[in-house]
């Protein structure tokens, strides 16, 4: 299978076999098993009613012009009810055309189904939203608030634990290794190591301390070592969370392009057959016979496109909704669209494609030195180093030498921790101190521990340069003036991403990593994740750029980010997903959130978003194909009277007038409640090429919208002779 179409479309069967097999992602709550869970059913009931106030009908136009009918045909009731049908014997051309109900029971039950049609809408959007809410709920039960050492005293001698949303302005807090700074603020005691990775894009720590321009500190970042002192500069607003949880209700959710195209579409052939249905009076007044006025409500009522208008919303929500079961929060139905025809994903690097936290890989020894030796080194001096980077030294150490707990004796070891000031860590043992750090630090330390002066050795240089080309970051370790050698620390690549950039690959979208290293380290990390191509020492004017020239190309393109630094190219990308461990900046710029932070979760994003698209043309295509239907059932009903042949449309057989326009009324009802379920399921999707999906849905949903309201109408036709209503 030479075709790139061809390989694609194969990528896009195999991927949807998995989505549909193997939904490896964690489901945030038990309502996703069941379409209708019944606690969601009765809210949403109670809803359907309250959405029947005209502010929010209004929203909805086809729903709109069905209430208004709905109500005049109640009120015709009532009056002819009250009445006893008096009006009927009025002879003026007005009182005809605006008054005339005739049967008052036929009148009664068309106003019933009308309102029924109003409300099974209303009940398909409450049920859509519904199920965001139980998910809100599961996420408001498994969130866990950060708490904060709020300081007592100025130099933070003496703090208090309150929760980080109890913090405001000007409140001071103590973090100390291993802590989650609570709140955006400056530090104004101590100096630490911060993790920001977050932040800048780069996986090294960075050194914040009080006084001069390295003292702030942003909220969510972690400090790696030693102890500061915050003042919180800024009071929280609503937390990132509950907004996650805001858009999972579907409070604010905004209709796409398509959507509102296709409104527009609906609310054009209502005023047509609007306008149609009020001519039709005329007609059959110049032929000497009135239309009773409800009639003509229920030829409106069946002839708009009530079925899709009713279900829209509720599609748009749901699609929405099928994201969260992969931990996806979307906070437009754009956002899901746009992800079905994407072509470019653009990935950070640093805590997108790589871990985040640098780990040790190597111990490379300089000449006359083993590398058993180095490496018990490297573990003695990082015992005391509580940073990720340091751990992970005497992980590797142990993996690899097979050092275990009592290898050393601990009487007589005096450690160094590491510290942001020094810059290293260490031990002494006896005499003897051994040292690991930054190559900087540890030149300047071995020069100071040599009596003869230091001249840093033409190997060691090689080795620094040989990590720093593949894209890592060295550090030396020395005993005393001796230079044993170098760690290799490196961003860990996320396992597995190899294989699904592959996949991407295979369904035609283009990977390209974006970060701020330089070209040496960012062509070592693309070789080694997989991806297309990539943009070094990228800059957010670059990666705005880079977004800009490819849409420009009229390519859809999604960009996946965590920092700060890719606010502004998750705003302008047609799909911005971000990290869930990135910066508000982030967060708010994107239009996705992924909770797991997983880059390639956009497989499934764009698997969503075909479906979500195919569900709204089908139900659409189903939707018009009705009215083909009513045409035989309604227009005989209306003038088989004056004109007899017509009676040769009825190719149903429907018993009379009355029950064929009742039926037509009840169908296109129940029509709408029969159809929630698919409606939030979503039309289902089977990779293949677009001809071939329009023809299977043409077949199906065109050919089904043509029969099954030709069965339906008759069978209840026949219910509601047999049980006597009309």
């Amino acid at each position: 299978m030479t075709d790139p179409v061809k390989r694609a479309e194969a990528a896009h069967r195999r991927v949807w076999r998995r989505y549909m097999k193997d939904n490896s992602a964690p489901v945030l709550n038990s309502t996703q098993a069941t379409l209708l869970d019944g606690r969601i059913a009765r809210q949403a009931l109670g809803e359907a009613f309250l959405k029947l106030d005209p502010r929010r009908l209004v929203r909805n136009p086809v729903m709109f012009v069905t209430a208004v009918v709905a109500l005049l045909t109640t009120l015709i009731f009532v009056r002819d009810l009250v009445t006893g049908g008096s009006a009927l014997a009025s002879r003026e051309i007005a009182s005809w055309l605006l008054l005339t109900g005739g049967d008052p029971s036929i009148t009664g039950q068309i106003a019933a189904w009308l309102w029924f049609t109003v409300l099974f809408a209303n009940f398909a959007e409450a049920v859509a939203e519904g199920r965001g809410k139980a998910q809100a709920a599961s996420l408001r039960r498994t969130r866990t608030e950060t708490t904060a050492r709020r300081a007592t005293t100025a130099d933070g001698a003496f703090w208090e634990e309150v929760p980080a949303t109890a913090l405001r302005a000007g409140d001071l807090v103590v973090v100390e290794a291993g802590d989650t700074i609570p709140g955006d603020g400056e530090v104004v005691e101590g100096i630490a190591t911060v993790n920001e990775s977050a932040i800048t894009g780069e996986s090294a720590p960075v050194i914040r301390e009080s006084g001069g321009d390295r003292s702030a500190v942003t909220g969510g970042t972690v400090v790696v070592s030693d102890r500061i002192v915050v003042r919180i500069t800024a009071n929280p607003g609503e937390s990132f969370l509950d907004r996650m949880i805001a858009l999972v209700e579907g409070a604010k959710r905004q209709k796409t392009p398509n959507e509102i195209a296709l409104t527009i579409l609906l609310v054009g052939m209502t005023i047509i057959f609007l306008l149609v249905t009020v001519t039709l009076q005329g007609f059959a007044g110049y032929s000497g016979f009135l239309i009773p006025v409800v009639f003509l409500i229920a030829l409106l009522v069946t002839l708009i496109p009530t079925t899709i208008g009713g279900l829209l919303s509720a599609i748009g929500i749901a699609g929405m909704d099928r994201l969260v079961k992969f931990n996806v929060i979307a906070k437009s139905g754009r956002a899901v669209e746009a992800a079905g025809d994407v072509g470019v994903l653009l990935l950070d690097k640093t805590g997108t494609i790589t871990l985040g936290n640098r780990q040790a890989t190597e111990f490379l020894p300089l000449g006359g030195v083993h590398e058993r030796e180095l490496g018990e080194a490297a573990l003695l001096a990082s015992l005391a180093d509580d940073t990720a980077e340091g751990r992970s030294i005497v992980a590797l150490a142990r993996q690899k030498f097979r050092f275990s707990a009592d290898s050393f004796d601990p009487r007589g070891l005096d450690f160094i921790p590491f510290t942001a000031q020094t810059r290293m860590s260490g031990v002494n043992i006896g005499p003897r101190c051994i040292r690991k750090g930054a190559v900087d630090t540890m030149r300047a330390w071995v020069e100071a521990q040599s009596s003869i002066g230091y001249a840093p050795g033409r190997e060691l240089a090689q080795r620094v340069e040989q990590v720093a080309r593949s894209g890592g970051t060295p550090l030396v370790v020395a005993d005393g003036a001796r230079v044993l050698g170098v760690v290799h620390l490196k961003d860990i690549v996320k396992p597995g991403i190899r294989e699904r950039f592959t996949t991407l690959r295979e369904m035609g979208i283009r990977t390209v990593m974006i970060t701020g290293d330089n070209p040496l380290t960012a062509a070592a990390i693309a070789a080694e994740a997989g991806v297309d191509d990539f943009l070094a020492e990228a800059t957010p004017e670059k990666k705005l750029e880079l977004i800009r020239q490819y849409q420009a190309e009229g390519r859809l393109v999604a960009m996946c980010g965590d920092g700060s630094n890719d606010a502004p190219a998750l705003a302008q990308a047609d799909v911005g997903v971000a990290m869930n461990t990135g910066t508000q900046a982030a967060r708010e710029a994107g239009n996705m959130v992924d909770l797991d932070s997983d880059p390639t979760k956009l497989i499934e994003i764009v698997m969503i978003g075909k479906q979500l698209l195919m569900s709204r043309g089908a139900l659409t295509t189903f939707s018009i194909a009705n009215d083909v239907a009513k045409y035989f059932a309604i227009i005989p009903a209306l003038f088989v009277a004056a004109y007899p042949p017509l009676q040769a449309l009825n190719i149903m057989g429907l018993e009379s007038p009355a029950s064929a326009i009742l039926s037509a009324i009840i169908f296109n009802a129940l029509v709408i409640l029969f159809l929630i379920p698919l409606a939030l399921r979503g039309v289902a999707y089977r990779p293949a090429p677009a001809a071939t999906l329009l023809a299977r849905n043409l077949a199906l949903y065109g050919v089904g919208g043509l029969v099954v309201p030709f069965l339906g109408i008759k069978a209840i036709d026949l219910a509601i002779t047999s049980l006597g209503l009309v």
